[in-house]
C-alpha cells in the first residue's frame, strides 16, 4: 500500500507520515522545505524500512504539482491513499482590514493546492478503480469566529469539495473523507502569527490541545475501515474544547 502525504514536514503530516510508516506503508511525502522533507525521509526509512519518495514542490502552483505527479517513479504510481494536509491560516483581523497577502496565501494554499492535488492524483485511482482520499479540514469549516473570515471561508469551501468529491468519485469505488480537528498543537499558530512564537503559544496557555498524533491516528482509522465503510466526516475536538471559540481554560493545565 502507498501513502501520498502533503505538507509532511511538520506536525500533521510528519505524524501521519511515522504512522501510516510505522505500520508498513510505503509513502510520497511532500513539502516546500527541502532539507526538512529531506530529514524526515531520512528517518522514515531508518526506523520502518519503507520506501519513501519525496517530492519537494509549493501546491499552490499548478504547473509544479502537475509536474511533480509526472515524475514519479513507477514503482510509486499506484497511490492508495492521498491524504491533502497541506494547509494555513494567515493573520487574524477583521474583514476591513485583512492583508491580501494573507488571503491570498489561505485560498491558493487551502483551496487551490487542495484541487490541484486532488486532480492530479486521482485520476490513477479512477483507472484503478480504487483508491481513498482524506481531505484536512477544520473546525473553522462547519463554523466562523470573530477575524477568522477567510480563513473559515477556506475550510468551509474545503468541507463543500469533500461533499462534492465524495458524489462525484462514488461511480470509481474512490472513498472520501474529511477530517476536521479543533484546537491542535503544531507550526499553525505560528504561521498564523507571522513566525511570533510568543503570541502562538498565548493560544494554548491554560488549555490541553491535541497533538498531531491524535489526528494521524483518527486518519490511520478512517483509511483503515474494511472496503464497504466509507467514513464520511468526522469532528474531533480537545476535551476542553466545544466549539471554535467555546474552550475551558485553567491557569494550572499546562
Amino acid at each position: 500500500m502507498l501513502v501520498l502525504v502533503t505538507g509532511a514536514t511538520s506536525g500533521i503530516g510528519k505524524s501521519t507520515a511515522q504512522l501510516f510508516a510505522k505500520n508498513g506503508y510505503d509513502l510520497i511525502i511532500t513539502g516546500r522545505r527541502k532539507d526538512r522533507l529531506e530529514s524526515v525521509s531520512k528517518e522514515l526509512q531508518a526506523t520502518y524500512k519503507v520506501k519513501v519518495l519525496t517530492l519537494c514542490f509549493d501546491v499552490r502552483n499548478f504547473s509544479e504539482v502537475e509536474n511533480a505527479i509526472k515524475s514519479i517513479p513507477a514503482e510509486f504510481k499506484n497511490i492508495d491513499i492521498l491524504v491533502n494536509n497541506a494547509g494555513l491560516a494567515a493573520g487574524l483581523s477583521a474583514i476591513q482590514s485583512g492583508d491580501l497577502s494573507h488571503w491570498e496565501r489561505m485560498i491558493d494554499t487551502n483551496i487551490k493546492g487542495l484541487l490541484y492535488m486532488t486532480r492530479e492524483v486521482c485520476k490513477g485511482m479512477i483507472e484503478r478503480k480504487k483508491g481513498h482520499i482524506v481531505n484536512i479540514g477544520s473546525i473553522a469549516g462547519k463554523e466562523v469566529y470573530a477575524n477568522g473570515n477567510v480563513y473559515c471561508a477556506t475550510k468551509h469551501a474545503v468541507d463543500a469539495l469533500n461533499k462534492g468529491m465524495r458524489i462525484d468519485l462514488l461511480p470509481h469505488n474512490i472513498k472520501v473523507t474529511a477530517i476536521n480537528p479543533g484546537m491542535v498543537e503544531t507550526e499553525f499558530s505560528i504561521v498564523r502569527f507571522d513566525g511570533d512564537e510568543e503570541k502562538a503559544k498565548s493560544v494554548y496557555n491554560g488549555m490541553q490541545p491535541l497533538k498531531p498524533e491524535d489526528i494521524a491516528e483518527t486518519i490511520y482509522w478512517v483509511a483503515t475501515r474494511p472496503a464497504h465503510v466509507n467514513i464520511n466526516d468526522v469532528i474531533i475536538m480537545p476535551n476542553v474544547q466545544a466549539s471554535a471559540t467555546n474552550v475551558i481554560r485553567d491557569s494550572n493545565a499546562k
